[in-house]
């Protein structure tokens, strides 16, 4: 769980400079699970939320609209 919360401190300090997979992984860490993917969009989806959540690769780095998506969600979630 600390690689979660140090990546979840990333992701709200700097959006912008987080990596696609480290995105991906943090998604993982609040229960998301990747569902589909075509080409170089990602969707996740996580029970009990309604919401799907696409990201990117781009370069290796991660959207940072994106990040802030998730971070949005687990706001919704109570998670945060």
């Amino acid at each position: 769980m600390d690689r979660c919360r140090r990546l979840l401190e990333r992701a709200q300090d700097h959006p912008s400079g987080l990596r696609f997979r480290e995105l991906c992984d943090l998604a993982d860490c609040f229960g998301f699970s990747l569902v589909r993917q075509r080409g170089s969009h990602h969707i996740y989806k996580r029970d009990g939320f309604r919401k799907l959540l696409n990201f990117q690769n781009s370069g290796g780095m991660a959207k940072a609209y994106q990040v802030r998506q998730l971070l949005s969600a687990l706001e919704e979630l109570g998670v945060l």
